[in-house]
């Protein structure tokens, strides 16, 4: 298990994690799909090998104003083939209150991507669970008023 490199989360959203997200209007967020995946490696001992996989089962992500959502995969990353009002399908969050009153006048957002490896080798196989990657990012949610005119 050593020997396992697993990636840390890159956050994305949409909006795009560089630009405000927006009261009451869905933020799809999801980890770079590169980051997702099996990861394997392997040791030998005396002529014995054992192999061990680690595959990302959940991501729990905190959003700074209180709210937790845990997604069972890595998110749907946004596309024009959506709505800009739609939520997102599997991995998503609504703000309701703006950063801009919090120190930094910002979020702290979070993931935590939980991995389980199983091994196999020797005749003996096995699984550990519960191996997490975490990220963070700071995080701009803003407040848009609209005047109606005639």
């Amino acid at each position: 298990m050593r020997r396992l490199k697993l990636p840390k989360p890159v956050i994305h959203t949409s909006p795009d994690e560089n630009f405000a997200q927006v009261v009451h209007v869905p933020t799809w967020m999801w980890v770079e799909h590169s980051t997702w995946g099996p990861v394997s490696a392997s040791a030998s001992v005396e002529g014995v090998t054992v192999t061990a996989t680690a595959r990302p089962r959940r991501a729990v992500w905190s959003m700074g104003e209180g709210g937790r959502v845990v997604c069972q995969g890595p998110g749907t990353p946004y596309s024009d083939a959506y709505s800009p009002q739609e939520p997102s399908p599997d991995c998503g969050y609504t703000y309701q209150r703006a950063s801009l009153s919090t120190p930094g006048r910002a979020y702290t957002v979070s993931v935590q991507v939980t991995w389980d490896v199983d091994w196999h080798g020797g005749g003996q196989t096995g699984v550990v669970p519960g191996l997490v990657m975490t990220a963070e990012r700071q995080l701009v949610v803003d407040e848009v008023q609209t005047v109606v005119t005639h």
